[in-house]
């Protein structure tokens, strides 16, 4: 019996039949495809349409292997898991660079740090693995990868300790300013006895705001009316609050650097006896869920945290192609008003 004739294979284009069809050498029909700039409008227009014509797709893969480009941003977290998972503020980042991602011809993978093992992430990023990376955390961890800067384009999320070379990049809101406006805000609702919540004085975020509070008060003639700290969770928050209420110093308004620490202190205030704002007014930081899930919603500066996620991925990718660019980046922000500060 006749075996059957094996199934044709479909027909593949190549980059030699670009280049015929085109009139034009290889290496010629391959600059057009990589886009360099050495080749003529009428060159570029000549082999665009063979391509179109014979639909040729370029082998990315094998391009990718002769630049030792992997077309590939890593969204490192140098946290806690549990941290990770339970704050907004890391999922709003991601997404703010993952959208910024996809209009781009680069992938976004996310990495968390091993705790047991943090050199075993350091040596995945330093094989050549990923392009560039994106560095993601509250606290001075993050520091440990000022080395890896020197030889991988990478963008911190906040500032690292220690001096900032032309090898550092930092894409973060303006935290002193940020925390200015927010207490300024409660000076022009007319409180006078502003106590706050800080975030941990362990990281740059809270130290800044603690220092803008700080600062606005002095230039308001004002006195600190109590000075607690928490580590951005709404449990520290709580725990906070209590603290300030058994001091027994009198407070008319609260500064909180985080919203869900200001979360984690409302019910606090509430069994306190305390109205808000009758009693106390609240501002806080972080236009998220933690900061409209109160009663009452709680008056803000929103930190615009997307916006920041897909300025690091852009920053990034301008690094990675080779551009000299600022060695920071500060991401717009503004006060949102709501019922927490109403007079």
């Amino acid at each position: 019996m006749k075996e059957p004739a094996p199934a044709a294979q479909p027909w593949i284009p190549t980059l030699e039949e670009v280049a015929a069809l085109a009139g034009v050498s290889s290496s010629t029909a391959s600059r057009v495809i990589n886009g360099s700039p050495r080749v003529t409008e009428q060159t570029i227009a000549r082999v665009n349409a063979a391509i179109a014509k014979v639909g040729y797709v370029p082998n990315r893969a094998a391009r990718n292997l002769a630049s030792r480009r992997t077309q590939t941003v890593a969204m490192m977290i140098p946290e806690r898991t549990a941290e990770f998972f339970a704050d907004p503020y890391f999922a709003e980042v991601i997404q703010g660079a993952a959208m910024y991602a996809s209009s781009t011809e680069y992938s976004l993978t996310l990495l968390i740090e091993s705790e047991k093992d943090p050199e075993k992430t350091h040596q995945f990023l330093r094989r050549g693995n990923v392009d560039g990376a994106l560095i993601l955390s509250h606290h001075s961890a993050s520091s440990s990868y000022r080395e890896l800067a020197r030889t991988l384009p990478v963008v911190f999320g906040v500032r690292p300790p220690g001096e900032v070379g032309d090898e550092i990049h930092i894409v973060d809101v303006d935290n002193h300013a940020a925390a200015a406006l927010g207490t300024q805000h409660l000076v022009d609702r007319g409180r006078t006895r502003i106590a706050t919540i800080t975030g941990p004085l362990d990281t740059f975020a809270g130290h800044e705001r603690r220092r803008g509070w700080s600062e606005t008060l002095a230039a308001a003639g004002l006195e600190p009316a109590g000075d607690e700290e928490g580590d951005f969770t709404p449990a520290s928050g709580a725990a906070a609050a209590q603290r300030l209420i058994a001091a027994d110093a009198p407070f008319d308004a609260i500064f909180i650097a985080s919203a869900q620490m200001a979360y984690g202190a409302m019910p606090v205030l509430k069994e306190s006896g305390l109205d808000v704002p009758a009693d106390v007014a609240v501002a806080t930081m972080d236009n998220n869920v933690f900061s409209t899930g109160t009663t009452p919603q709680l008056t803000t500066v929103d930190l615009h945290t997307a916006a920041k996620g897909a300025a690091m991925m852009a920053t990034v990718v301008r690094l990675i192609k080779g551009e000299h660019i600022g060695t920071q980046t500060l991401v717009p922000m503004d006060l949102v008003e709501r019922a927490s500060t109403a007079i």
